[in-house]
């Protein structure tokens, strides 16, 4: 069954490249190989910036980066990158081998049924090798005012119930899922406390990623405007501003890494 896709912009994503490659960077300093890898591939890799930092640890590897979209390769090819991009939906990519790293930086979220998906992945990982991935909690306070936009009077009608509801889940699950399948598994929640510009850093922030699939659905633009505008508003309330002006925006990730 063919599954809605995003629309998405490498110049909205990158505003806040620092912020989103950070946990890339973590994960990427965990990950323990008894060898050097080999190949690597990097699924969701965007517009590359989590793919360069798998580079700049191991840039013997042969690379790949897949995703689905084609303005985010776009952006990726542009780069000196020595890698191989891939346009692909994740949900349906099947490699023609195996790989020593199968990775993913804030990637899965957007992958329906975890359950068999996860495991699948890992089923791509060469014997010695790892699968690892992080990914949003989905939940804070920006994630609460968009649901509560979503279900007001004014937008129910235009949204679904759970139209922001992103596939995540608690590190027990994902433990449950690869542990019997692994010969290890290694997992930690971290909390990035970013100091952002105002609260519209943080509209500009969720305008990259889970606003995006919210405003594909409205295709006039004063529409879009108009959501954005009561989405900005219970922002501003929700995210007050420190007495220099900037404001603290929490971030919740979870953090996976199972070894073959």
């Amino acid at each position: 069954m063919p599954r809605e896709k995003p629309t998405w912009d490498p110049g909205t994503y990158l505003k806040f490249e620092r912020e989103r490659t950070l946990p890339c960077r973590d994960l990427v300093a965990r990950i323990q190989l008894a060898r050097e890898p080999k190949t690597m591939a990097d699924l969701g890799c965007g517009p590359g910036n989590s793919t360069a930092v798998l580079a700049q640890r191991w840039p013997d590897a042969q690379l790949i980066g897949v995703d689905s979209s084609p303005a985010m390769l776009e952006k990726a090819r542009s780069s000196s990158l020595k890698a191989e991009w891939i346009l692909s939906d994740m949900f349906v990519w099947e490699p023609p081998r195996p790989f020593d790293l199968v990775f993913s930086n804030a990637a899965l979220q957007w992958l329906p049924d975890h359950g068999s998906q996860v495991p699948r992945l890992l089923g791509h990982v060469a014997d010695g090798g790892a699968l690892a991935f992080q990914l949003p909690s989905g939940s804070g306070a920006w994630a609460d005012v968009l649901r509560a936009v979503t279900a007001s009077p004014r937008w129910s009608g235009r949204f679904s119930s759970n139209a922001v509801d992103l596939s995540t889940h608690e590190l027990s699950f994902y433990y449950g899922l690869l542990s019997h399948l692994s010969s290890r598994v290694e997992l930690w929640e971290t909390t990035y406390v970013h100091v952002l510009q105002g609260p519209d850093a943080v509209v500009e922030w969720t305008s990259g990623t889970a606003l995006r699939p919210l405003l594909d659905r409205l295709p006039e633009e004063a529409e879009r405007a108009s959501f954005v505008a009561d989405y900005a508003a219970s922002i501003a309330e929700a995210y007050p501003r420190q007495p220099d002006g900037m404001v603290l925006f929490p971030f919740l990730r979870r953090f996976v890494i199972a070894y073959r």
